[in-house]
């Protein structure tokens, strides 16, 4: 197949092609459930006030795992959710996900502490990953060839609408007053999902391809052992026995990881395949892309919050005009890229997300909302430029039988950018907002979160939790524009030394 499905025409043997199983309403069905779990990474960024305010009582670092547990979860197993697909069926394992998504979204909204709420983010993380890989090989699976180029695109750029879809609609439940209504009101529209998708997906032919379970338990316990050495830095200490632990197992089992992928005969997923040059580059430049769109998401909700004073409907709003630029130009992507190059339209694409969130860093809680709304438009430009263009690149570089792997790859390195960056941002958000307390504040009460800093102190004082608050806010999406440029150099760079 061709190594970019959206700049030429598909290559695919004639009796390699799926037959033309195109129903009415399958788009439509299948992009509703990427908006789904990908809405639901965002959404819970706009209960992080509340959460942090509820009688949970959760810690800085357990905010961070409220959010990072689904979408660890979701990173981690998407590509043996791709694979199962292959496998066993993809309509199969995506309506099992619909379920799993539904089950847990009900345990977390009736959870009666922390440890119950993240085992149901878990759960709710199996279901999405199961789900995701299977929307694209079903779809690809059943459109004729010709359309499969704009069917990457339109499902591509539901992964950035969904995300804004999610802050939109997760604002709108939130009004309710409480948190628990968010994973609620996910209970329902899954189960609709399933149903819909029962009725109208095409059964797929199934592909002997065996599982690897090692693999799969090697990846998740290497991810999760990164992220407790970054989100347990600010509270534990960077020279704490935990962080430490946390790091040197990563790097440990990481390596593992690697050597056992190497060798079993049907790995996870394969080293060797990063080899390729513009599948590695773009692997790198998906997970920058959403490193820095959901540390966005992380901040925007505390920041219009707390630092403008929105309602969690508005907040919630306040971000649509990143995907202005989504609706509106993801279908000109693919002749922007054939006029100028790919690697001048990814080149661009970071340029607008880095650019944008260093000029969101600069509109503290005094700048008007329009000024903020502009950057996110910058920000959305660059989003849109990346989305379906580092997409099809991914999926055009490994061949027809492993399209489950191959969307899981890409959902996989979407996922896991979105915990690093939802990761690194609260990390530098604690232990930023700490040191900008005034030292009396910070000396009485060592709060760690801004609910428990304005819970212990009187109203007089608010005013300056919430200085210290945008001053966080601010420096951390400085950190995150930064890396975004940079990385995105070492993409573009990748590209071209390839060449």
């Amino acid at each position: 197949m061709s190594w970019n499905v959206l700049t030429s025409k598909p290559s695919t043997p004639a009796r390699e092609r799926p037959a033309p199983l195109y129903r009415r309403g399958l788009l439509t069905v299948m992009c509703a459930c990427v908006a789904l779990v990908v809405g639901m990474v965002a959404a819970i960024n706009l209960a992080v006030p509340m959460l942090a305010a509820s009688a949970l009582h959760p810690s800085a670092s357990a905010l961070i795992w409220i959010v990072d547990t689904y979408v660890i979860c979701f990173a981690c197993l998407v590509i043996p959710g791709g694979a199962a697909g292959d496998r066993f069926g993809r309509k199969g394992v995506l309506l099992i996900g619909l379920l799993l998504f539904a089950a847990g979204a009900l345990l977390s909204a009736v959870a009666p502490n922390v440890a119950v709420l993240l085992a149901g983010r878990a759960i709710t993380g199996v279901g999405a990953a199961a789900v995701l890989p299977n929307t694209l090989a079903i779809l690809l699976h059943a459109v004729p060839a010709d359309r499969k180029a704009a069917t990457i695109a339109t499902w591509a750029s539901m992964t950035g609408i969904g995300g804004v879809a999610g802050n939109a609609g997760g604002g709108a439940v939130l009004t309710s007053g409480s948190w628990r209504w968010l994973f609620a009101a996910a209970v329902p529209l899954a189960l609709l999902l399933a149903a819909l998708a029962a009725r109208i997906a095409p059964v797929s032919a199934r592909h002997d391809r065996r599982l690897d379970p090692l693999g799969t338990i090697l990846l998740v316990a290497a991810s999760v052992a990164l992220l407790v050495g970054i989100v347990e830095g600010p509270e534990a200490g960077w020279g704490s026995t935990v962080v430490i632990t946390g790091f040197v197992s990563a790097a440990v089992l990481f390596t593992v990881w690697t050597l056992v992928e190497l060798k079993v005969e049907h790995p996870l997923l394969d080293p060797r395949l990063l080899r390729i040059p513009a599948l590695r580059s773009a692997c790198l430049g998906m997970t920058t892309v959403f490193f820095g769109m959901f540390a966005l998401f992380y901040v925007n909700a505390s920041f219009l919050q707390y630092g403008k004073g929105f309602g969690v409907l508005q907040t919630g709003l306040g971000v649509i005009p990143l995907t202005l630029p989504i609706i509106v130009g993801a279908r000109y992507v693919g002749g922007l890229s054939q006029r100028i190059g790919l690697d001048a339209t990814i080149a661009l694409a970071f340029l607008f997300v880095g650019g944008g969130l260093l000029g969101l860093s600069t509109t503290g809680a005094h700048t008007p909302y329009l000024g903020y709304a502009a950057w996110l438009v910058v920000t959305g430009i660059g989003v849109t430029l990346a989305l379906p263009t580092l997409s099809g690149v991914i999926a055009g570089s490994l061949p027809a039988s492993q399209a489950g792997v191959g969307t899981g790859l890409q959902a996989t390195t979407r996922e896991f950018g979105s915990a690093l960056g939802v990761a690194v941002i609260g990390t530098i958000l604690t232990a930023r907002f700490v040191d900008a307390l005034p030292s009396d504040i910070r000396a009485a009460h060592d709060p760690h979160t801004v609910a428990q800093a304005l819970a212990a102190t009187s109203p007089p004082r608010s005013a300056d939790v919430i200085t210290a608050f945008v001053s966080a806010a601010d420096a951390g999406l400085q950190v995150i524009g930064v890396a975004v440029l940079i990385l995105g150099a070492l993409v573009v760079a990748q590209s071209l030394l390839s060449r």
